[in-house]
C-alpha cells in the first residue's frame, strides 16, 4: 500500500490533495501543425493565417511531418510508449476563435503513450511522475475584449499552431510536487528543442486539476484504481508559471477542504486562476469527453509510421537533465546541489563545460554558479547574455591554477571584466596585478609586519588562531598579491606556530 506523502489539515481531520497536470507545450516548429502558415509569435493580428486556419470552405488539412518528429522526440525524452499508429479526432464546441467549430486533436489513440520523469523536491527528495499520454492538437485563436465597450476582437494567428498535449497521472500530492513536475518538464522539453518554453508568451501553459479526499483514500485509489475514492476535482486553466502553479494547488486544496467540511459538495468545474488576488473563480462547468461528441476526423487518415524512424530519432536525443547531472557530480567531482543547479539549463549546462574543459571542475563551478549567476540575477540576464563569456573565465581560472593572481586579486579581475571587458591576462598584466611568489620579498614583508607588532607576537604565541591577523596585514603590505600560502608558511616558521 502506497503510504501519502502530506496530509492536509482541516477542522474535522485530515485530507490529502491529489494533482495532475495537463501541460499544453507549444511545439517548436516554422509552421503550424495543418497548414505552411507561420507559427511564429509577435506578428500582428491576423497576418499568420492561411485559408485552412480560418476554416474556408473545401480546404483540407495536410500534417506537418516535422510537429510529429517533436511530439515523438518529446516522448523519448519522457521515457514513454511510442505509437506508431495513431489517430486525430474532431473535438467539437463552439468558440468564436475557433472558426471550424472543432479543434483537431486525438483522444483514444495518441501519438505517445504512458512514461515518467523524475522530480526532485527542495528537501532532496526524488520522486517518479506517471504520464498518462501526450497527443497532438491544433491551437484555437484569441479572443480579445478590451479593444471595444462592446465588441469582441479575434486574432487567429494562433489558430491551428501545433500543441502537444502532456498529461500526467494523479502522482502529485502537494504544491511542491506540482511546481517541481511543471519545471522539470520545461526543463525537458527545451533540452529536446521540442518546445521553447517560454510561459510568458503563452507557449508552454499547464491546466491544474487539483482534488482533495480523506486521508488514507488515496492509498485505496493506487490499490484499485478506482478514482470513485478521490474526491472531485476542479480544472484551473491556461496557468503560465511554476509559482502560479503552486499559488493554486494552495489555494484549490484549502478552498475544497473548507466547502466539504461545512457541507457544501466540490462541483467538477473549469476554474481560472486571479494573479492579483491568489485566487481562483468559477469559469465554466466541466465537460466531459462524450460532451465535445469526438469522432475521428474524416480529412486526415490515421498516422502511421515505421519503428525505424522512431530510432532514427533517438539516435539524435542529446544528453538530458538526469543524465548530465549524474555525469557533472561523477566527471568533475560537484555535489549533488551544484550538479543539478547546473544541468537544470542547457544553455547553462553548455557554458559550464566551456569553463570546466581541461580545468579544476570544482573551482569552475564556484566562479560559474557564485560569482557568475550571482552577477546575471542582479543585472536580470541569462546566460546567453553574459558580459562575460566561457572562454574568459576559463582564462581567469587558469591564472588562478598556475598562481600567476590568488583568488582575492581574481575577484579584482573579474570586476574589471564585468565593467570594461577584455581578456583577463591583458588585465593582469596592465594592472600590474602579479601575484608575488618571491619568498624574499614576501619574508621582507613578513619581517617588517612582524618588527611594527611586537605586542601581537606575543598574543599569537599564546593563542595560534590569531594568526589570520598576521596574514592579513602581510596581504595589505603586499598590496594583496602575495602568495597566501607562502605568507602563512613563513609567518609560521618565524614565530613558531605549529
Amino acid at each position: 500500500m502506497t503510504e501519502p506523502r502530506k496530509y492536509l489539515q482541516g477542522e474535522t481531520g485530515e485530507w490529502e490533495v491529489v494533482i495532475g497536470l495537463e501541460v499544453h507545450a507549444q511545439v517548436a516548429s516554422k509552421a503550424k501543425l495543418f497548414s505552411g502558415a507561420s507559427a511564429e509569435y509577435g506578428a500582428g493580428p491576423n497576418e499568420n493565417v492561411s485559408l485552412v486556419d480560418a476554416a474556408m470552405p473545401g480546404m483540407l488539412p495536410v500534417i506537418n511531418k516535422f510537429c510529429v518528429e517533436q511530439a515523438i522526440r518529446t516522448g523519448l525524452g519522457l521515457n514513454a510508449q511510442i505509437n506508431t499508429w495513431s489517430r486525430f479526432d474532431r473535438k467539437n464546441y463552439f468558440y468564436p476563435d475557433l472558426p471550424q467549430g472543432y479543434q483537431i486533436s486525438q483522444y483514444k489513440d495518441p501519438i505517445v503513450g504512458e512514461g515518467e520523469i523524475e522530480i526532485e523536491l527542495d528537501d532532496g527528495e526524488t520522486l517518479t511522475i506517471g504520464i498518462e499520454r501526450l497527443h497532438l492538437e491544433q491551437d484555437a485563436g484569441k479572443s480579445i475584449h478590451d479593444l471595444a465597450p462592446s465588441e469582441s476582437y479575434v486574432d487567429l494567428n494562433r489558430s491551428g499552431v501545433a500543441l502537444m498535449e502532456i498529461v500526467s497521472k494523479p502522482d502529485m500530492r502537494s504544491a511542491a510536487e506540482a511546481s517541481a513536475y511543471f519545471d522539470k518538464l520545461r526543463t525537458i522539453v527545451r533540452y529536446l528543442g521540442t518546445c521553447d518554453g517560454n510561459m510568458e508568451q503563452g507557449s508552454m501553459r499547464a491546466d491544474v486539476n487539483v482534488s482533495v479526499c480523506r486521508a488514507g483514500n488515496y492509498a485505496k485509489f493506487k490499490e484499485t484504481g478506482d478514482f470513485s475514492h478521490l474526491g472531485t476535482r476542479t480544472e484551473t486553466k491556461n496557468v503560465n508559471s511554476i509559482r502560479y502553479v503552486r499559488q493554486v494547488v494552495d489555494y484549490e486544496a484549502r478552498r475544497q477542504v473548507q466547502v466539504l467540511e461545512a457541507g457544501g459538495e466540490i462541483d467538477q468545474e473549469t476554474r481560472l486562476f486571479d494573479v492579483k488576488t491568489g485566487e481562483t473563480r468559477t469559469m465554466r462547468s466541466k465537460e466531459d469527453a462524450h460532451d465535445y461528441r469526438y469522432f475521428p476526423d474524416p480529412d486526415l487518415l490515421p498516422l502511421e509510421f515505421e519503428q525505424a524512424w522512431v530510432e532514427e530519432i533517438r539516435g539524435t536525443m542529446p544528453e538530458l537533465p538526469d543524465e548530465k547531472k549524474r555525469r557533472f557530480a561523477a566527471d568533475y567531482g560537484l555535489s549533488p546541489y551544484d550538479a543539478a543547479v547546473l544541468a537544470s539549463d542547457r544553455e547553462k549546462a553548455d557554458f559550464f563545460e566551456s569553463v570546466a574543459k581541461g580545468r579544476d571542475g570544482k573551482l569552475a563551478a564556484n566562479w560559474v554558479t557564485t560569482e557568475l549567476f550571482g552577477v546575471l540575477n542582479k543585472m536580470d540576464k541569462e546566460i546567453g547574455e553574459s558580459p562575460i563569456s566561457a572562454g574568459q573565465l576559463g582564462g581567469l581560472i587558469d591564472l588562478i591554477q598556475d598562481k600567476t593572481i590568488s583568488g582575492k586579486i581574481a575577484k579584482t579581475v573579474f570586476e574589471i571584466m564585468l565593467e570594461k571587458g577584455g581578456e583577463p591576462a591583458d588585465i593582469v598584466e596592465r594592472e600590474g596585478l602579479k601575484q608575488v611568489t618571491d619568498t624574499g620579498a614576501i619574508e621582507a614583508a613578513v619581517d617588517k609586519v612582524i618588527a611594527a607588532n611586537p605586542a601581537q607576537v606575543e598574543k599569537v604565541k599564546e593563542k595560534p588562531k590569531t594568526l589570520g591577523w598576521f596574514v592579513g596585514q602581510v596581504m595589505k603590505e603586499t598590496g594583496g598579491k602575495a602568495n597566501p600560502q607562502a605568507v602563512n608558511e613563513i609567518l609560521r616558521a618565524k614565530l613558531g606556530v605549529e
